[in-house]
């Protein structure tokens, strides 16, 4: 039985492992077998299982998920390893809108009804993503169809003029809540509510099953546009579909977490290289591998600086920005610049 064949139930296996130890794992450490045995858990574990771990590790894994698949999505659509969730500006649209409520929103969230104060800074998350997403697709559109130079350059654009915006609402901001801001953009599992962990798993599982509909097209769009176009595959409608696809999904976790990078990069190129291109396998390996690594630096982040927490983003950017350096060095070798 070849690698290609037993990583699916080898990564299932290691997801499972992690979990448990994840659920073990903190300033109250549990005895992981105990988890098996739930007679002998004491009532204020069970508190500390059920409402801080179980919600956290669950977190962990569908953010995981989303953000692999949307980086397979993407390095798929544009035929480019380099290519990430952020690259059409949808994180940097997010972070502007978190900051936006956190900045000049929050003395109203007052007034608000409970649920929805409690929300808001994900609710504008979430739409400062989604509008990003829109005004850089509708810069990208063009007569002859979608432009994916334009959609790169305009994500670029908007991404820099979103920092920009950023920086001078982190100016304006009281000390108290540039920290929260500060934190906010290094991602932290830490907060998260019922309603937001409900949408990123529902988010998660519908996106990995309208995946699995699009892995044929996204095998037939690495042959190139035209190729595809002659296998029947309508290349723009698939771009449209995909990027705000997405587009949306990520969305959904940065409002739920944060921004946390380089999960959607290292991914999708690590399951390539063991496991290879085709989508069909590339896609669920993804979601499974992202799992597994946001859960495993969540980990880290819980315990390399106990009894502090240090934010899962700044783990997360240590362990994928040298993977990041290696792949451009690995490129500039294969078209002969090294």
């Amino acid at each position: 039985m070849n690698t290609r064949t037993t990583l699916l139930p080898l990564l299932l296996g290691l997801l499972l492992i992690t979990g448990l130890t994840s659920l073990a794992t903190g300033p109250m450490a549990l005895d992981i077998f105990k988890l098996f045995t739930p007679s002998l858990i004491s009532p204020t574990e069970q508190l500390v299982l059920l409402h801080i771990r179980l919600p956290r590790t669950l977190l962990c894994i569908g953010v995981g998920a989303i953000l692999a698949l949307c980086g397979a999505v993407m390095q798929g659509l544009f035929r480019n390893p380099l290519a990430d969730p952020g690259i059409i500006g949808v994180s940097s649209g997010a972070a502007l809108g978190a900051a936006l409520s956190m900045v000049l929103l929050a003395p109203f969230s007052v007034l608000l009804p409970a649920w929805l104060g409690a929300s808001l800074t994900s609710l504008m998350a979430f739409g400062g993503g989604l509008i990003t997403t829109l005004v850089v697709y509708q810069l990208a559109r063009t007569t002859q169809g979608t432009s994916v130079s334009i959609l790169l350059l305009a994500g670029v654009a908007i991404g820099a003029l979103s920092g920009g915006i950023l920086g001078l609402l982190n100016y304006l901001a009281d000390d108290q809540t540039l920290r929260d801001l500060t934190l906010w953009q290094m991602g932290s599992m830490a907060k998260s509510d019922p309603f937001q962990l409900g949408l990123v798993c529902a988010t998660a599982a519908v996106l990995v099953l309208l995946l699995r509909g699009h892995a044929h097209s996204l095998n037939a769009l690495a042959l190139g546009e035209a190729e595809a176009s002659h296998l029947g595959i309508d290349v723009q409608r698939l771009k449209r579909k995909l990027v705000l696809m997405a587009a949306l999904a990520v969305g959904v976790s940065v409002a739920a977490v944060g921004i946390i990078g380089f999960v959607g990069l290292v991914v999708p190129h690590l399951v390539r290289l063991i496991a290879g291109p085709d989508h069909r396998r590339l896609l669920p390996l993804s979601a499974l591998l992202g799992a597994w690594l946001l859960l495993l630096a969540d980990m880290l982040a819980r315990t390399v600086a106990a009894p502090a927490e240090m934010p899962v983003g700044i783990v997360t950017a240590l362990l994928g920005a040298p993977f990041f350096l290696w792949l451009l060095l690995k490129q500039k070798r294969g078209i002969g610049l090294a």
